[in-house]
């Protein structure tokens, strides 16, 4: 979460950074309708995601939300770098917490009371990326079919919840024995359609993404499961989902010069 938090502030600042504007008496060089220019990108975005393979044994219904910094050149290619914080509320995983129960069926806390248990999935994922923009027509050359490919970090896990209790063994190290940690490269695909418009604020991206992680457990052993090996063997962690972005410009001003005799 403190990543995601960081995330977040560097995603602000830029944006704030990208939307200054100096104090000249000239108007804006962007007309995107007179020809493919080049600008900085901020953008935020959104997707829901549908976990298959590997991850679809663990986890149901993902979100990722995140933000990213991009560069577009005139030649309509994009590079860039992308951060995602990744959420749910369903886990497929039976039985962590059995042994921890008493014959009431109830996990107690450090006072005999009842605790109130969860495990979500959590994840982060980066990726540096390039794209190609294939503009359709030619009223707007900065916008069309957006192609990119991205090369990066996916890990997730079971963020373990005691609320305000306190339950000694789900404590600090003793989470580590439960939670599934996984990490390893990813790779990235989307495919959608990139918008640009004359004014400053209706700047979208929006498609189908694909990713792809080789992750392993990262664990040497699952509290759960003290008799079962850990499986160290690659994973095939796939995601698809529709993933939505709103897009901030950076651009500069022509300066104006005066001349006098």
């Amino acid at each position: 979460m403190k990543i995601f938090i960081l995330l977040f502030g560097i995603f602000i600042s830029v944006s704030c950074f990208g939307q200054a504007k100096p104090q000249t008496s000239e108007p804006p060089t962007k007309d995107w309708k007179n020809g493919s220019m080049s600008t900085f990108l901020v953008a935020a975005h959104y997707a829901p995601v549908f976990p298959l393979a590997d991850l679809q044994k663990r986890y149901g219904f993902l979100n990722q939300v995140g933000a990213s910094v991009s560069y577009k050149t005139s030649s309509n290619w994009t590079f860039g770098i992308e951060g995602s914080f990744i959420f749910g509320r369903n886990t497929k995983l039976q039985g962590l917490f059995d042994s921890l129960v008493d014959e009431h069926g109830n996990i107690s806390n450090a006072n005999g009371d009842t605790a109130i248990v969860m495990a979500v999935p959590r994840g982060l994922s980066f990726h540096a990326q390039v794209g190609k923009i294939f503009p359709i027509g030619k009223y707007n050359p900065n916008s069309g079919i957006y192609l990119r490919l991205g090369l990066g970090y996916l890990q997730h896990k079971l963020r373990i919840e005691t609320r305000d209790d306190v339950v000694p063994l789900l404590e600090l190290k003793y989470r580590k024995g439960y939670d599934r940690f996984a990490s390893g490269f990813s790779l990235e695909q989307n495919i959608g359609y990139f918008f640009m418009s004359n004014n400053e604020f209706a700047n979208f991206q929006a498609g189908f993404f694909f990713q792809e992680g080789f992750t392993r457990n990262r664990r040497n052993l699952n509290y759960d499961q003290p008799n079962i090996p850990v499986d160290h063997r690659l994973r095939m962690d796939i995601m698809i989902g529709i993933k939505v972005a709103w897009m901030f410009t950076a651009y500069s001003r022509n300066s104006k010069e005066f001349y006098y005799n």
